[in-house]
């Protein structure tokens, strides 16, 4: 499989060639468009019950898109994201990561996607109770609304909620208030996530919380 990741980073849409024989896995809705030729089959995301969790629990769509080069061409497709932002591949190698809700896009054979407990403080901060756990070998595409930064943290790192993209699963994530409860009110800032361990994170430069709350009085 060839892909090239245009229009970065405001803009960013995956363009794909399956050779014959290939296919990938996508977000249901992230095909912007393909060949007539590739063979397209819907199933659940994981299997029934995982897909069920994923959707009303982490945020994610009930359902995946396997596009298949059955012929004997290559054939094109392109894929893209629901909102205005980067898009970044990663080759697991045997590793894992964990996303949060709607960052995920699409992955090649040889990549489980599975679903993590994320815990009450996940849901307190507005992320969630379930994260969407991707491993295996192969590739994995995700999105985000801004630029993508990449960063490997050891100790504690603080991130504001609403940023954190994606991390691999030996970091611990811990909700707090930015500072007292008075400061943290005043200053904006309000509640962060303490990130704990050992491992890489992506963050995204904007928060659609705050895009949200930026527009909302603007619309009354």
């Amino acid at each position: 499989m060839d892909y090239e990741i245009r229009y970065k980073p405001a803009f960013a849409a995956i363009f794909i060639t399956l050779n014959p024989g290939e296919s990938i896995t996508a977000e249901a809705g992230a095909m912007t468009s393909m060949n007539g030729r590739l063979t397209l089959k819907t199933e659940f995301s994981g299997g029934f019950f995982p897909a069920l969790l994923k959707k009303f629990f982490g945020g994610e769509s009930l359902f995946v898109n396997t596009f298949s080069n059955q012929t004997q061409h290559p054939l094109n497709l392109v894929l893209t994201q629901s909102t205005i932002g980067d898009i970044a591949c990663v080759d697991l190698r045997g590793r894992t990561l964990c996303f949060q809700p709607g960052a995920y896009i699409c992955h090649t054979r040889g990549v489980k996607l599975g679903v993590q407990w994320a815990g009450v403080k996940s849901w307190f901060s507005g992320e969630g109770l379930f994260k969407l756990q991707v491993s295996g070998n192969g590739k994995v595409f995700f999105g985000a609304y801004g630029g993508i930064i990449q960063k490997r943290i050891q100790g504690e790192f603080i991130v504001d909620t609403g940023h954190l993209v994606a991390y691999e699963p030996g970091i611990k994530m811990n909700i707090g208030l930015a500072g007292g409860l008075v400061g943290s009110v005043t200053s904006g800032e309000g509640f962060i996530n303490r990130l704990t361990g050992t491992g890489e994170i992506y963050l995204q430069s904007r928060s659609i919380d705050g895009l949200v709350n930026y527009l909302r009085p603007k619309l009354r």
